[in-house]
């Protein structure tokens, strides 16, 4: 027979129902007022229950005459044993959450009953062995409903059963069949007044789990039924078959039991399937959240999303409220959901630190009762208005991740159980497991977004970020901001200070731009920022107030350092096609402002042609090799006369590239973009070569002339570029001292310590070495004196200016004297007039080089150049001598 009383607080929901555990409630509908009403409304019912139950018992007593008989005086007190005993042998099954089914054999003493006993005997039998279970119990709130139910059961199944009789045509005794359909009504009676309960309470259950569930009990009701009828009929007949009667009725609860449990298992088994299920979904929701600032997970909607799984729980366990507490981020406090019954004011807001729950040690679930606990969980049960609970700890390896608490179970039999202990058990392990994994998966999801050192988006989310707003925004900008200043902190106190820089640097950025800009570390030292729906001169206003902050001193290591910003921007509406503007090309295009930036622009706009300047210089540096391989890149020479006999004492080979389609490239232009992409080595290859074929050539025809090859800073950085200019002589088969290498005084000066080496290695070949450009850098003589270096060439900008300005002249006279002084020879550069050279003569000045002499001509001019303005010695025998015809 179903439980009389199913304890309706929360039945099935209906479907298209989904619980709301996030409603705000109001004055007049809060959870507290609503249990009132339920309870005041259940009060009405079980009045109406009681009254009809009393009012049926009363009409059946007078249709049923009474028979007395002295065997009543033992009948009636063993049919309530016989009921006592049904009822503690019941088997309870939890249907739904609130729901509970208990198979209690009650239709065994029923079926007897009816056979051999009147109606006001059974009646009382059955009302004294529920009301005695109850009380025993301690289930005492509900004992009217249940009476009034007692009554209902055994009045329908008496009415039935004369009514059947009557059909039959014996209305003076009730046949077996008569007894049959009695025993049926009385557990479907029952079952009529729970689900009537459901409705009172304003409880909704699905149709199929109603029908199942009438089913079921119709079922065990026949089952129990024919046992209880098959035994009286067998002992009747035959007294000494009664141990039979009572072996297969134990076999029945057996099989009852085992049922049970198997129903149970495969209850928890769903649920775990479905709490599993819930996380895994959430899990993937978290993954598929775009890439933010950090903390970036939605907490109302991750709350709304475990507040489904609390209720998935509480519906399994059947209890009246369940509790979870999460730690959702790694350092916030732990969060509270709440479904069911509504917590107490003293329990809600954050756990305390001495909450004796939040301080369990382990991971293991604790069943807590509160005749049973400790003063101190006492009180905390006191507080959370729960009389027993299951509380169990989540926890990670070294961190508690949060607690579940299960409070009061909805059931009139009994409390929590070992099973529900063991499925919370399970159950919180998996929760704990998936709480671990979200917070690892947002640690990674925000590693992979953001620059561990600033905390700003890097790359990969800025582009993430970015993406929805472009599209959104048809006025856009995308400003990059570099600090040039970064690398030279670098070097001067390490990368530990230039970091702080940095992190300093983002700070006043997010400060300036607000906390809902994106902003993003690119890399090294350069920022990029997304302007959502502004325009070039909002973009303009913003970008020269960002550089104005970042250019403010930095305060590193008790010193002030000056910095500089540059910023370069590019707006959507600029491009032919803004709504397929992209994050990365957007930014490639700042960064082609940024390296516009010149002569104290420090903030600049993009215009298509920079991508045309930038789009020349990269198809140069691809063709670069295959224009070497085709010709298109030459040697021209330039000549050097001595001073003041106008002997040719050498030439520079000087890079030039006639290109198919951009024409004559300056070596100004293709030059540097060489040397950023690592090609220097091929180009002094190819120029170093060049030159020293033509010398070997003049060597064939009797000539000595040397050569001059500028370097790169990248070649003193390269440790085997003395052995390849070593195989290079040695190839050609050219003298050391007819090759001069010619390295600019910033290189040269640039790291001293690493160039020492390489230039040693190249003056033991008896290679000459040149500092070119001498007077523009910042050398130090004490470097210039270790240095095995044998020319300086003074810049020719202060040969040009020599004729107008005395400190130029002053100059190049110092640096004459300084160079005598060291033993070095003088090379002047861009002399261009007779009054130049006659005043670099009249200084002493060793060597002259430029247009005065000569332009730089290809190998065929030079060789014309040379036959015009020169005569040869014809002693073959003896060192070839050009001297220029005057």
């Amino acid at each position: 027979m179903p439980d009389a009383y199913a304890d309706t607080t929360e039945a099935d929901t209906a479907p298209g129902d989904e619980p709301s555990p996030a409603r705000q409630p109001t004055e007049e509908n809060t959870p507290t007022a609503e249990a009132r009403a339920d309870e005041r409304r259940f009060r009405l019912y079980t009045v109406a229950v009681l009254t009809l139950g009393v009012a049926a018992a009363a009409a059946v007593s007078a249709w049923l005459p009474f028979h007395g008989s002295v065997h009543l005086w033992w009948i009636g007190p063993l049919l309530a044993l016989a009921f006592l005993g049904a009822e503690q042998l019941g088997v309870n099954v939890d249907v739904r959450s609130g729901i509970s089914w208990t198979i209690s054999f009650t239709e065994i003493p029923l079926v007897i009953g009816l056979l051999v006993a009147p109606f006001e005997v059974v009646l009382a039998a059955h009302v004294v062995a529920g009301v005695t279970t109850l009380l025993a119990r301690r289930v005492t709130g509900r004992v009217l409903y249940n009476s009034g139910a007692f009554l209902i059961e055994v009045t329908s199944a008496f009415a039935v059963a004369g009514v059947v009789s009557q059909a039959l045509g014996d209305p003076g005794a009730v046949p077996w069949l008569a007894a049959l359909a009695g025993t049926l009504t009385a557990p479907l009676a029952s079952t009529l007044l729970a689900m009537a309960a459901v409705r009172v309470l304003r409880r909704r259950m699905r149709v199929g789990t109603v029908i199942r569930l009438a089913g079921r009990i119709l079922v065990v009701g026949f089952v129990n039924a024919s046992v209880g009828l098959t035994g009286y009929l067998v002992i009747s007949k035959t007294p000494e078959a009664w141990p039979i009667v009572l072996a297969v009725s134990l076999g029945l609860a057996a099989l009852y039991w085992a049922y049970s449990d198997l129903l149970r298992e495969q209850r928890d088994m769903e649920a775990l399937t479905d709490v599993s299920l819930m996380v895994a979904r959430s899990g993937q929701q978290v993954a598929a959240r775009p890439a933010g600032k950090a903390g970036d997970i939605d907490g109302d909607v991750d709350l709304d999303e475990w507040a489904t799984i609390a209720e998935r729980i509480r519906d399994q366990l059947a209890a009246a409220r369940i509790v979870l507490r999460l730690r959702l981020e790694p350092d916030e406090p732990l969060r509270t959901v709440v479904v069911g019954d509504e917590l107490p004011a003293t329990a809600q807001g954050e756990v305390a630190a001495d909450d004796p729950l939040a301080r369990l040690p382990g991971s293991h679930v604790r069943h807590l009762r509160i005749t049973e606990a400790g003063s101190q969980i006492r009180t905390a049960l006191l507080d959370r208005g729960a009389s027993e609970a299951l509380a169990v700890p989540l926890r990670s390896a070294n961190q508690l991740l949060g607690i579940v608490e299960a409070h009061d179970r909805l059931s009139r039999w009994r409390g929590f159980g070992k099973y529900d202990v063991q499925l919370l058990g399970t159950m919180a392990s998996h929760l704990a497991t998936a709480l671990d994994n979200r917070r690892l998966l947002a640690t990674l999801r925000h590693d992979a977004y953001h620059d561990p050192l600033t905390g700003l988006l890097n790359r990969p989310g800025f582009r993430q970020v970015a993406a929805v707003p472009l599209r959104a925004c048809a006025n856009s900008v995308v400003l990059r901001v570099d600090l040039d200043v970064f690398s030279t902190v670098s070097d001067a106190l390490g990368y530990t200070w230039a970091d702080r820089m940095l992190m300093a640097a983002g700070r006043r950025m997010r400060d300036t731009l607000g906390p809902d800009v994106p902003l993003a570390r690119v890399e090294g030292a350069s920022f990029a920022v997304l302007l959502a729906d502004c325009d070039a001169a909002c973009a303009q206003r913003i970008a020269q107030k960002l550089r104005s902050e970042l250019s403010a001193p930095y305060p590193v290591d008790r010193l002030m350092v000056e910095a500089n910003a540059v910023v370069g921007y590019v707006t959507t509406t600029a491009e032919e096609n803004a709504d397929r503007a992209d994050v990365d090309s957007l930014l490639q295009r700042a960064d082609m402002a940024v390296r516009a930036t010149r002569g104290g622009e420090e903030v600049k706009s993009y215009v298509p042609s920079m991508g045309q300047i930038f789009l020349r210089r990269f198809q140069m540096v691809t063709q670069f090799r295959q224009a070497i391989e085709e010709g298109q890149v030459t040697v021209h020479y330039q000549p050097k006369v001595a001073l003041p006999g106008k002997q040719v004492l050498g030439v520079e080979a000087l890079v030039r590239w006639q290109h198919p389609e951009f024409g004559r490239v300056n070596p100004d232009e293709f030059v540097p973009a060489v040397e950023a992409a690592g090609l220097v080595g091929v180009l002094t290859s190819f120029v170093l070569d060049t030159a020293l074929d033509r010398v070997r050539r003049w060597l064939d025809e009797g000539l000595r002339i040397s050569v001059a090859v500028n370097l790169s800073v990248r070649n003193l950085a390269d440790a085997e570029f003395p052995a390849r200019v070593a195989d290079s002589l040695e190839r050609f088969g050219v003298p050391g001292e007819l090759l001069t290498l010619e390295l600019t005084e910033s290189d040269v000066m640039q790291d001293p310590e690493r160039a020492l080496p390489i230039l040693r290695k190249l003056s033991e070949l008896g290679i000459e070495l040149a500092v070119d450009d001498f007077g523009t850098g910042y050398s130090s003589l004490a470097y210039l004196r270790q240095l095995p270096v044998d020319q300086v060439k003074i810049d020719k900008s202060f040969v040009f200016g020599m004729g107008t300005d005395l400190g130029d002249l002053a100059v190049v006279r110092s640096i004459v004297e300084l160079g005598h002084s060291l033993g070095l020879t003088v090379v002047a550069e861009g002399v261009e007039e007779d009054l130049a050279r006659d005043q670099l003569e009249a200084m002493g000045c060793d060597v002259a080089q430029g247009y005065l002499i000569s332009r730089p001509l290809s190998e065929e001019r030079l060789e014309a150049w040379l036959q015009a303005r020169t005569v040869r010695s014809l002693d073959r025998a003896s060192e070839a001598v050009l001297t220029l015809l005057t």
